[in-house]
Formats: C-alpha cells, sequence, structure tokens
C-alpha cells in the first residue's frame, strides 16, 4: 500500500463544484487583485475567528512581519520566540532590523515554555511570539499574563492550528494580532502562498492595509509599504474551503485518536500529547523516538514500506547553517528539548481524507519497527 504525506488533490476533487465555481466568478469579474472576493473572503474569516478585522496578505511569513511592523517593532527590539519551529518565524523577525531571542519549548505540547520567558525579558524586549506548534494552542493566558506586567505585544503564529482552541481560550482572544499560513499543506490552504493576519486592533488593521499595498490606502497615493497581496483567486479556493474547515479538523481528529490507539504500546518512540480541554486540530501527527539516533532509521523503514512520512523540524533554528550568529539573535538558557525535538520527530501522514486502512497500515508498519527497535 502506498501512503501519501499530502492530501491536495483529494481534497479538491471532494469539493472541486465549490471551488471551480469561486474560481469561475473571480475570473468572470475581471477583479483579480484586491476585488470582491478577498474582501467577501476577509469578512468571512473575520467571522469564523470572532475578530473584528481580517486582512489577507500574500504568505505567512509577511503576516508576522507586517504584524510586527504595525506595532512597531524594529532595530534595537528584542522578540521571544522558540526555535523548534518553521525558520520564517525568526526570518520576520529579522526583516524588521529586530533581533529573536529563543527559550525552550515546553517537553510536552513543543510549543513555547512560559516559564522560560522571565529569564529572556531585557529592557529590549517589545514582544513575544508563540507558536501553536502541530495544532496545539500554546499557554496563552500564561504567555498573556507576562506581556501584561511587562507591557509586551503578543503575537500569536497561528500557521498551523486554525479551528484549534485552548481550554479555556480562542484563538485571537489573548493577542495584539494573530499571523496565519495558508500555504496548501497547511489545514484551511489555497494552491499556493497565501496568509492572513487577524486582529481586533483598528490601528493594526488600518496599518497592514496599507503596508500590503505599497503604502496605499488611497489610488495613486503611497508611502512606506510593500506588495503582499492576497489575490482574488486563492481568497475564491480559500472561501469555498473555509466552509469545512471544522469538519474536515474533526476528521483530523478522530483519525489521530485512531493512531493514538494503535500505537499505545509502542516503546521506541512517544505519542503528541493533548492538552487536556483543549481542542488539537493536528496539523501534524508527530511522534518522537525514544532515541533520537534511530529517527531515521523510523522514517526509511516506513517509505521502503510506501508510506511518506516526513520531519517537522530536524534542524532547530538556532542550529541552521543561516542562522545569523553575528547579529539579531540570543539564546537563553539551555535547548533541551528543542534540541531533542529537532532530533527525534517524525511526522505520519495526516490529512483529512486519509482513509482508516491507511491509518491502520501505517499503524501496523510503525508497530513491526517498534518491535525490532524497542
Amino acid at each position: 500500500m502506498k501512503v501519501p504525506f499530502y492530501g491536495h488533490v483529494r481534497q479538491y476533487n471532494s469539493i472541486k463544484s465549490e471551488i471551480d465555481a469561486n474560481i469561475k466568478t473571480v475570473i468572470e469579474s475581471g477583479e483579480y487583485v484586491m476585488g470582491p472576493m478577498l474582501k467577501k473572503f476577509e469578512a468571512e474569516f473575520a467571522k469564523f475567528s470572532k475578530t473584528q478585522y481580517a486582512i489577507g496578505v500574500a504568505n505567512g511569513t509577511d503576516a508576522i512581519w507586517l504584524s510586527l511592523l504595525a506595532l512597531g517593532v524594529g532595530p534595537g527590539d528584542e522578540v521571544i520566540t522558540h526555535t523548534n519551529t518553521f525558520f520564517a518565524t525568526a526570518e520576520a523577525i529579522w526583516f524588521t532590523g529586530a533581533t529573536a531571542v529563543f527559550v525552550d519549548c515546553d517537553p510536552l505540547t513543543k510549543c513555547l515554555d512560559p516559564k522560560k520567558i522571565k529569564a529572556a525579558i531585557t529592557p529590549k524586549t517589545k514582544a513575544i511570539i508563540p507558536v501553536h506548534l502541530y495544532g496545539q494552542c500554546a499557554d496563552m493566558p500564561a504567555i498573556r499574563k507576562i506581556a501584561d506586567k511587562h507591557k509586551l505585544f503578543v503575537i500569536e503564529d497561528n500557521a498551523q492550528a486554525i479551528d484549534a482552541a485552548g481550554p479555556d481560550f480562542r484563538i485571537g482572544e489573548l493577542s495584539d494580532a494573530v499571523a496565519t499560513s495558508f500555504i496548501i499543506q497547511k489545514n484551511l490552504g489555497c494552491f499556493g502562498d497565501g496568509g492572513m493576519v487577524i486582529t481586533n486592533n483598528p490601528e493594526i488593521d488600518r496599518l497592514v492595509r496599507k503596508m500590503r499595498n505599497h503604502g496605499s490606502d488611497k489610488r495613486s497615493q503611497h508611502s512606506f509599504g510593500f506588495n503582499s497581496r492576497l489575490d482574488d483567486i486563492h481568497a475564491g479556493i480559500l472561501s469555498a474551503k473555509l466552509k469545512h474547515i471544522h469538519a474536515n479538523n474533526d476528521l483530523r481528529r478522530k483519525l489521530a485518536k485512531r493512531y493514538t490507539k494503535g500505537l499505545k504500546k509502542a516503546k521506541s518512540f512517544t505519542l503528541p500529547y493533548v492538552v487536556p480541554g483543549a481542542r488539537h486540530v493536528f496539523h501534524l501527527y508527530v511522534v518522537e523516538t525514544v532515541d533520537p539516533a534511530k529517527r531515521d532509521s523510523l522514517l526509511k523503514f516506513l517509505a521502503d514500506s510506501g508510506i511518506d512520512a516526513k520531519s517537522h523540524y530536524p534542524i532547530a533554528i538556532h542550529q541552521q547553517t543561516g542562522y545569523p550568529w553575528d547579529k539579531q539573535a540570543r539564546i537563553v538558557g539551555k535547548m533541551t528539548n528543542a534540541e531533542r525535538n529537532a532530533a527525534s520527530c517524525v511526522s505520519l501522514p495526516m490529512f483529512p481524507e486519509l482513509t482508516e486502512d491507511e491509518v491502520d497500515y501505517t499503524v501496523q508498519k510503525c508497530m513491526e519497527w517498534d518491535k525490532a527497535n524497542a
């Protein structure tokens, strides 16, 4: 059996008529950039997120970057985040000229560990960026409490957790802005790159809208800005998919439970931790080998069995060759949990259209490897 990692084409075929109808509407309208379909999707996404504003941008990296700029973050400032995530989180900080300050992740959730933040705060600290990693929310109440005490901004990197929620909070409720990505592999993905900033702050909304469009809020009048717009065709695709996001995430959660039930007796790798009472939407289902040196062995075994598993993220940001050691970066404390996560993580196939037979086959092969390596 062949088990793919991505289900893009399966998802398209499942709602082909809805997606095609929206694309046709855009094409026939003749308005492809900053047109009515984008406005429609922004309104839909703001309502879905229970926020006042939603601003479509070119990608998730720009969503973080423009949010930081709208909050006045720049050279001389510091922004706290964690290092076991995609490089773009830090990249967006560096784009502003600010310094990325890394602390370790929580050993269970792999999200930013609030207990590590205090030691990283200096008079230069201006913001905190928690990443809702793999589809699970970071501990936002604890992070917000720290931010309020030290008068810091909070931007949620929600590229991986659309429709997730904490035990007693929703995404966007405890932050100044939320940045998300719509690249195809996300739970809500278009057919390329796309991103969104959501906020309840009218000034952030005004500034991000202006900056995404060459610094213009009136035709032919420009100031400091960029070209970072979500085009209307992608907005139409996302609008069609948004209607199904909650149900699709429920399917992910159901498949995750099937994985967990089948893998719970494994001795050579650990399973994802889910915060009690939280809504984990399983952008990724990540196991970690007990012996990090055996991670690649598991990946190879699965590949040889026809299962396309991957690793997210095998090189922590501070371990990347492109990490700017000479400037704009600082590490606070040991990165024990982050480095272990990077060295041992294996992402099993996870998408709503995955079949139970494909999950069961993946479980079977994982347990075969476990028996030989425990």
